[in-house]
């Protein structure tokens, strides 16, 4: 894992973060318009409105996973999203580094509960979610089709 460092969202890792979640959501699902509207703009749609977006990256400079923390202003919350890890760094710490780094900032900027949408077939990331404090709630006004949990963390 010491290969492994978070680095902060800059443009030339827009493709990266496009690729790493298409590499998933393709895997499982399918890209949804929703999926298409932050890809286009992850400026525009996460980091202006007042979000992060958070990369691990491997000893070689090259981000291996991601993962977004979005602001919903009009709900005062804010969602941990767009978490993806490409297969080869997989079960080897990059999604706790990014989990970690996500609820680190959001304490340190005074965020009081993110939520998350997932799938109980990602199970790695179920667990994952679980080990950071998040616990199931009742699925309300899902963002996604392939959403079938919904899950919240008090800070």
């Amino acid at each position: 894992m010491g290969e492994l460092r978070i680095e902060l969202y800059q443009p030339s890792y827009q493709s990266d973060f496009v690729r790493l979640n298409s590499e998933w959501i393709k895997t499982f699902f399918h890209l949804e318009s929703s999926d298409r509207v932050v890809f286009n703009d992850p400026e525009g749609y996460i980091l202006n409105k007042g979000g992060q977006i958070f990369f691990v990256v491997n000893k070689y400079g090259k981000p291996v996973g991601c993962c977004a923390l979005m602001s919903h202003p009009e709900k005062g919350i804010y969602e941990l999203a767009k978490m993806a890890v490409t297969p080869g760094y997989q079960g080897k710490g990059a999604g706790s580094l990014l989990g970690e780094a996500a609820l680190a900032y959001a304490r340190s900027n005074g965020y009081k509960k993110i939520f998350l949408e997932g799938n109980t077939r990602m199970e790695a990331s179920i667990a994952l979610y679980k080990k950071l404090g998040f616990k199931s709630v009742p699925k309300r006004g899902a963002s996604y089709k392939r959403c079938n949990i919904m899950m919240e963390l008090y800070l």
